[in-house]
């Protein structure tokens, strides 16, 4: 049956952004454009549907996020408003008390609100049920006495390569895990505790949000066996409503044969036979961790002092990626801190070097601080930066910038050099460390300023980051509504239209535009006169945990949770 739209406001993000037809066959698009040309393509047989107005955007790509997370931060206990340890405790002893689950599960927590934490300060609220409280960064998480016991972490167990299991001054663990020890010890015992069906039900939870977001492509950043049997039975019940692929979780283990197996393994998942619904086309490696906790590797000291190493070093990182390189695998390497970013670059250096030439989609993850000479290098290498403007809302910036205090936080997020120096960008939200919505993420990415606590009501156009997320997905590079013959990837927003209301704005902090508050007005402008005009975007955009972007402000921490 072929379908014609009609009437319609239809961005297309390309030469020639506007349109007011299109004509879908099956499941592909086969014209965009007039309403005239539209019907004599159509046919005389096509179903006409007026759109009268309504605004039609193409599919919105989120170019990292951790999939099955998402779904599963809705049904955690949400700590994100929570500002202090009274906050914290009430939060979660109310969950203990109104459930009977096996063990209390929460995220969202901010260590600027509790400072150091201790496991007795969950036991005296909860102490017969492991509780287990993730940190709003997912790099860090905090168990009580049940929960240690319950993964099998005493006062005696080593800290793996790269991560921390935190004691107090008598030897005991305090029940904070940070880095490789929580992604190898405690993460793996959570996704044993989780039945298919459990998954499953995670799973559906983000697919339903991803839908009512226009999110129609998602790029996992740290996929697993669990979560990719769950992607895999959605697929094969035809209850995938977004295309996915993955990047193989890699971890360090210490052990060079060790680290190695893991990379075979992607080459074994990449090789089998894929649709276009879902892939594993690469790895993912994490080599250092957060500016806000402290465990980012940098070249300079923290504010307190710290200086902590980077989770891999370049000489155990090299012979990895070198291997991917070389089995034709695309490499994705979290790199927060300027020193990671450095090991990243040269690791990829030395593997284009050994390897010889190819076709290569590497990609560096977050780069929040990062040295003009390394941006330079990776545009060069034709690396991939990926980055989620959200994480630089002004609205949760002070603790990032307390953490580093010095001149480094003027030139935080620097997406501006990235693309100066001629490097593709591609943007993404983490979620669920941060909303999964993708209108607030652009809106933060073109203006520098916190997104709107009421919905943003349309979208400022054209961002080079939405075609390249799709080249980084393995599609041929093309702008984010596909040609004729491509499938289709829409979404059609029929809300009442809104004007845009202004509202009282911190000023732009960190590496952008001097001209960044006015940039922001007119943005503020351009959305005003499409709401006015009758275009508009969703009513809603929700995130997972159901909070504003207002309520996700950390205050300033001491950081001495994160000294080694």
């Amino acid at each position: 049956m072929t379908q014609l739209y009609t009437d319609g406001r239809i961005f297309t993000a390309d030469r020639r952004p506007w349109a007011t037809a299109l004509v879908v066959q099956g499941e592909r698009i086969l014209y965009v454009g007039d309403d005239a040309s539209a019907r004599r393509i159509a046919g005389a047989d096509a179903s006409e549907t007026a759109l009268a107005g309504a605004l039609v955007l193409p599919g919105f790509v989120d170019g990292h996020a951790h999939i099955v997370h998402t779904g599963e931060a809705a049904e955690q206990v949400d700590l994100w408003a929570a500002s202090d340890l009274a906050q914290i405790q009430g939060l979660i002893g109310h969950a203990a008390a109104t459930t009977d689950a096996p063990r209390i599960r929460a995220q969202g927590w901010q260590q600027s609100a509790t400072g150091a934490v201790h496991r007795r300060m969950l036991d005296e609220i909860v102490p017969d049920r492991p509780v287990y409280v993730d940190a709003f960064d997912l790099h860090s998480m905090w168990l009580n006495s049940a929960a240690l016991a319950e993964v099998g972490i005493d006062d005696d167990t080593v800290s793996p390569s790269g991560g921390t299991i935190h004691r107090d001054a008598d030897g005991h663990a305090t029940g904070l895990i940070d880095e490789t020890a929580m992604q190898q010890l405690v993460r793996p015992a959570l996704e044993r505790f989780s039945s298919d069906a459990e998954v499953d039900r995670l799973l559906r939870a983000a697919l339903r949000g991803y839908r009512e977001t226009g999110v129609t492509a998602v790029t996992d950043m740290a996929m697993n066996e669990a979560d990719l049997a769950a992607l895999r039975r959605a697929n094969a019940a035809g209850d995938l409503t977004a295309r996915v692929t993955a990047h193989w979780l890699v971890h360090r283990t210490g052990d060079a044969e060790q680290d190695l197996a893991q990379v075979r393994r992607a080459v074994e998942l990449a090789a089998e036979p894929q649709d276009d619904g879902l892939r594993v086309i690469g790895i993912k490696i994490m080599t250092d961790g957060t500016i806000d906790g402290c465990t980012a590797a940098v070249r300079r000291p923290y504010a307190n002092g710290a200086l902590p190493d980077a989770v891999w070093s370049l000489e155990d990182l090299t012979p990895v990626i070198t291997a991917a390189d070389a089995a034709g695998l695309q490499v994705a390497i979290h790199a927060i801190g300027d020193a990671a970013v450095d090991i990243a670059v040269t690791a990829i250096e030395r593997a284009v070097a050994a390897n010889g030439p190819a076709q290569r989609r590497h990609r560096i993850e977050h780069l929040e601080v990062v040295d003009p000479a390394e941006i330079a290098r990776l545009a060069a290498l034709g690396i991939t930066a990926s980055m989620q403007p959200v994480h630089s809302d002004p609205a949760i910036q002070d603790n990032w910038r307390a953490m580093l205090g010095d001149d480094r936080v003027e030139r935080g997020y620097p997406w501006p050099e990235m693309t100066e120096q001629g490097a593709r960008l591609v943007f993404g939200t983490d979620s669920p460390t941060s909303p999964y919505a993708p209108l607030p993420n652009m809106f933060i990415a073109a203006t520098r300023s916190g997104a709107e606590p009421a919905p943003v009501r349309a979208a400022a156009g054209g961002l080079d980051p939405a075609r390249d997320a799709g080249c980084r997905l393995g599609v041929r590079c093309r702008r984010s509504l596909r040609p004729p013959g491509r499938r289709p990837a829409r979404r059609l927003h029929r809300a009442r239209p809104r004007r845009v209301r202004p509202r009282r704005r911190r000023a732009p902090r960190g590496h952008g535009d001097p001209n960044g508050g006015r940039r922001a007005d007119r943005v503020r402008a351009i959305l005003s006169r499409l709401s006015r005009a009758g275009t508009s975007c969703a009513a809603g955009l929700p995130s997972t945990s159901g909070r504003a972007p207002e309520t996700r402000r950390r205050a300033s921490m001491p950081c001495d949770r994160a000294t080694r």
